[in-house]
């Protein structure tokens, strides 16, 4: 089983409570306040690494949530900080939200990138002593988060794209040209997934992948086509390969033009990318006919190189151009994007919604902030909380909405009535 994509749930921890503790000591008067502050909750953290090379491990894992942060104690102790929970995936891989836009490109061997930082820790009552209220008995809760569903793709890290019809000689050509040990039979799709070979040309080195299942309507799923034409997005170079006799009834001048309507299809950018066409199997019945009309509308196009993979003939020159060619390409890179976020910066704005006659709902990131330092059954957390509706413009905000004594105002999980 070969898995290139997958959804998998992941949360950060959530923020310690702060601690609000009150400073007491023998012969020590009036200790005042002393609660610590929550420990941050742990962030998730994905590492990209070359140890594997398929999202298989994500069929029986979907699941990573991040460690908690501790509570904060007495005597300003910080809580401890949640454990992060790292996630490798194989190089290659792309993260997207739920809307399938990228969060990431994990691109390079090693790469870490951080999708989800843990929540805040709460902070412990000493923070909010004033000249007026010395010894407050009330303290922050942590960030609570949320769990996010994400989706893994795995894009395939390779300098040249083998493509073609299933049973072209594609998989023979690659077990030629490198070391790789493809599955190889006289059958359609004896290639189930993508098949990675290292080439070595002199000093240069570059790696190839066979991409299984191409035939017509792949890039509307027909055949294999469908979850596998992601992996030719990165190549630098296409080698395209065809069976030059048509050995199974094909004309090879339709097969070419049927394969490459499915990868512009799938893809209209990879039009950019130079092809190199390998006529294979010339050893058998109509291929030199064949390769004469081929070449004679296609030759000014495309470079067309003769082999037979079978036996090695024309090989030799097949890898000598694909690496003269790719050594005038740019080298590889990331794809281009705008990355998302998913988890949106807290804002403290706030708005006031009429729900019906004289029931009012203040609701936005403001709420959200508050419900975590308020206790209604502490007097001074209340008095807290309300001296913070008067200072950023809630109480004034009520007013203009039409709010009078007696209205009722809801602010998260707090319901109260208005006193103007």
């Amino acid at each position: 089983m070969f898995i290139d994509k997958v959804k998998i749930y992941i949360k950060s921890g959530n923020g310690g409570n702060g601690s609000a503790s009150l400073h007491t000591e023998k012969y020590v008067n009036n200790g005042g306040p002393d609660g610590g502050d929550g420990g941050k909750g742990g962030d998730v953290v994905f590492v990209a690494t070359t140890a594997e090379n398929t999202l298989n491990a994500f069929h029986y894992q979907k699941h990573f949530r991040a460690g908690n942060g501790g509570n904060g104690g007495r005597q300003r102790c910080f809580g401890k900080q949640g454990e992060d929970v790292i996630v490798k995936v194989p190089v290659g891989t792309v993260v997207k939200n739920s809307d399938g836009q990228i969060v990431a490109d994990m691109f390079e061997d090693g790469q870490r990138e951080i999708i989800l930082r843990g929540g805040k820790g709460g902070r412990g009552n000493w923070h909010f002593k004033t000249s007026r209220r010395q010894s407050p008995s009330f303290a922050e809760h942590g960030e609570t988060t949320r769990e996010y569903e994400v989706t893994l793709e795995l894009k395939t890290i390779a300098d040249v794209g083998l493509v073609g019809f299933p049973n072209v000689g594609k998989s023979t050509l690659l077990s030629v040209i490198s070391e790789a040990k493809p599955k190889i039979a006289d059958y359609h799709f004896t290639t189930l997934s993508p098949n990675l070979g290292v080439v070595e040309y002199r000093e240069q080195t570059f790696v190839v992948a066979d991409i299984p299942g191409l035939i017509e309507g792949a890039k509307e799923g027909a055949g294999l086509g469908l979850d596998f034409l992601r992996h030719i997005e990165r190549t630098r170079l296409l080698v395209h390969v065809l069976d030059m006799s048509g050995s199974e009834g094909r004309d090879p001048l339709e097969d070419f033009q049927l394969i490459n309507n499915e990868i512009f299809g799938y893809d209209d950018g990879l039009r950019q990318l130079p092809m190199i066409v390998a006529a294979n199997k010339m050893d058998m019945p109509s291929a030199e006919e064949n390769l004469a009309r081929f070449s004679a509308k296609y030759g000014d196009k495309y470079r067309i190189l003769p082999i037979i993979a079978l036996i090695h003939e024309g090989v030799d020159e097949l890898v000598a151009l694909t690496a003269e060619t790719l050594a005038q390409l740019p080298p590889m890179q990331p794809l281009k994007f705008d990355p998302v976020k998913l988890q949106e910066e807290q804002s403290e704005e706030f708005a006031v919604e009429v729900l019906q006659e004289d029931v009012f709902e203040v609701t936005g990131g403001l709420v959200e902030i508050l419900s975590r330092k308020v206790n209604l059954d502490d007097y001074d957390s209340f008095a807290y909380f309300q001296r913070v509706l008067r200072d950023r413009g809630v109480i004034a905000a009520l007013r203009k909405a039409g709010a009078k004594d007696g209205s009722t105002v809801i602010v998260g999980d707090i319901e109260f009535e208005f006193v103007d």
